[in-house]
């Protein structure tokens, strides 16, 4: 299916005044929460997933409103008329301890795309495996924790002691998983199919050695244990993949006036460069589904520059 939902209030490209905040306005849970009671329905209907929890794959570009959308989701699927404990988990708390970042840092000092958090590659993938396999059997589990702000900014994981925990005796059991990040759902390409997209029109993937591209791509081929745990999957894309410069400048100078801290401008590009290239490698594939023939089990939302739905479609 494919609809239009909501009008323009913001010209593609157009910036904010210096003065104004960027506006999340959520219009994206009407269509996700009837497609997860759909899809929840379904798994139900099998008796081997009676007991089990119902995982949801969300990606969703930065700076595009998945922070709110999530909080939304959980909110309303926890409330009455559903009552369905819900736990949000994000692939931000599975990055590398800062030791360990170190570390892979300096074994690849020449590739530039892993010398900080982010690209495949800097996640744990066995505590990922963990997380799950403790999840999908209803074990009371420990729920991951990373901290962006230390050591100055690099980030480090939280000590377990703080990690908080879910299925406990004492506690109903989770049956929703909500498991969202800016590259979940992303598939690993063949050689040939990262050569030609570095070697065609792009943004950043000709500032970039063909090996160190493959070495992501390489990685990402780990990320198949969570892509093979998911039962039903969202996307929140961009009509522009390029929206997430100006998005993410919109924070920034929001952080700077606020707070009086924030990236300037360069930094804000810079940033960002650190993470389009996996924009620019995997989007295209996740857009044609996650789950091969299995019809229907994917929502793609498009948003527009303001942030707004522009199109519905249904995997």
């Amino acid at each position: 299916m494919s609809s239009s939902t909501a009008s323009v209030n913001v010209a593609p490209n157009a910036s904010l005044t210096p003065k104004s905040k960027p506006e999340i306005i959520d219009d994206k849970s009407p269509h996700c929460i009837p497609f997860i009671l759909r899809q929840l329905s379904a798994f139900r209907s099998s008796p081997q997933h009676e007991d089990k929890p119902f995982f949801i794959g969300l990606n969703g570009v930065q700076g595009a409103g998945k922070t709110t959308l999530v909080t939304t989701l959980s909110s309303l699927l926890a409330s009455p008329p559903y009552s369905l404990p819900t736990l949000v988990c994000s692939i931000d708390d599975l990055y590398l301890t800062h030791a360990d970042q170190t570390a892979l840092a300096q074994k690849h000092a020449s590739n530039p795309l892993i010398q900080h958090r982010g690209e495949p590659g800097t996640h744990d993938i066995p505590l990922a495996r963990s997380l799950f396999t403790a999840l999908k059997s209803g074990q009371e589990t420990q729920i991951p924790a990373y901290d962006k702000s230390a050591f100055n900014g690099q980030g480090d994981r939280v000590p377990s002691s703080q990690w908080k925990t879910v299925n406990s005796p004492d506690q109903k059991k989770i049956q929703v998983v909500i498991f969202e990040g800016w590259c979940v759902g992303f598939r690993a390409l063949s050689e040939a199919e990262v050569r030609v997209k570095r070697e065609g029109e792009s943004v950043t993937l000709g500032r970039h050695r063909l090996e160190d591209l493959l070495f992501v791509n390489g990685k990402l081929g780990e990320y198949e244990v969570l892509n093979g745990a998911f039962d039903a999957f969202i996307h929140i894309d961009a009509e522009e993949t390029g929206y997430v410069y100006a998005w993410r400048q919109e924070q920034e100078e929001v952080l700077r006036r606020e707070k009086g801290a924030g990236m300037s401008r360069e930094e804000v590009e810079r940033f960002v460069d650190g993470y389009y290239p996996a924009y620019e490698l995997f989007t295209e594939k996740l857009r044609n589904g996650l789950f091969g023939g299995d019809k229907g089990r994917q929502l793609r939302l498009v948003v527009g520059r303001d942030r707004r739905v522009k199109e519905v479609i249904g995997i």
